[in-house]
């Protein structure tokens, strides 16, 4: 029984990240229904991983569930983003700072992550060490609610951040602002440590920002014409 949960969640898993693509991609439009026969055949998964996958979407944001009706596609909106990537500035710095200073493995743990991070070559990649990188740096912090938060607000930014990542693929990583983190760290500085998090995360807000205005200038030009 334990096997069968295990291997269920896997699938969901796989079905969640193949659908985020498909959306970032457009090969599911804004604003379409989901037709929910035809995404579970193309992911080769039954109807139970799918609708475990969509809600999971749905509570990112990136879906929309309406009652009778099925899952629709919700569109990638600069008013959104605005609203949800200004959050985690505010919650990862308190989650920090009330998990303390790191030990000597989870900063060893934490400089693997961020070479790996410099060194990655698919966005994909790239996006999954950094979320790697700051739940390791988070590690410890008493207030799983506020954790919870966490995990929520970045699953609600990733497919944003993966389709910046996909027109630029060469945008610059976050590794440099992790070093300053660890360097905070290793000092014993916890305070100069949440205020270079604070930092960091602030940084990535203005490329994604700039890219969805500028789509959407676009999109709106073409609709006057």
């Amino acid at each position: 029984m334990q096997s069968d949960t295990i291997d269920r969640a896997n699938l969901s898993d796989s079905a969640q990240a193949a659908i985020r693509l498909m959306i970032v991609s457009g090969e599911l439009a804004a604003g379409e229904r989901v037709n929910e026969v035809h995404v579970a055949q193309r992911l080769g998964v039954s109807r139970t991983p799918l609708r475990e996958a969509l809600n999971r979407l749905s509570a990112e944001g990136a879906v929309e569930a309406r009652p009778r009706l099925g899952y629709f596609i919700k569109p990638l909106m600069l008013e959104e983003f605005e609203q949800i990537y200004d959050i985690r500035p505010i919650l990862d710095p308190a989650a920090l700072r009330l998990a303390g200073l790191r030990t000597r493995e989870q900063i060893a743990r934490l400089e693997t992550l961020n070479t790996q991070l410099a060194n990655a070559q698919e966005p994909m990649a790239a996006i999954a060490i950094d979320d790697a990188w700051h739940t390791v740096l988070l590690e410890g912090c008493p207030n799983r609610v506020l954790l919870e938060l966490i995990g929520n607000m970045m699953g609600r930014t990733r497919r944003y951040e993966i389709a910046l990542m996909r027109q630029s693929p060469h945008v610059v990583r976050a590794s440099e602002d992790h070093e300053l983190i660890l360097r905070a760290l290793r000092q014993g500085d916890l305070d100069g440590a949440c205020a270079a998090l604070k930092a960091n995360l602030e940084s990535g807000k203005a490329p994604i920002a700039a890219w969805l205005a500028a789509r959407e200038s676009a999109a709106n030009s073409k609709a006057k014409k």
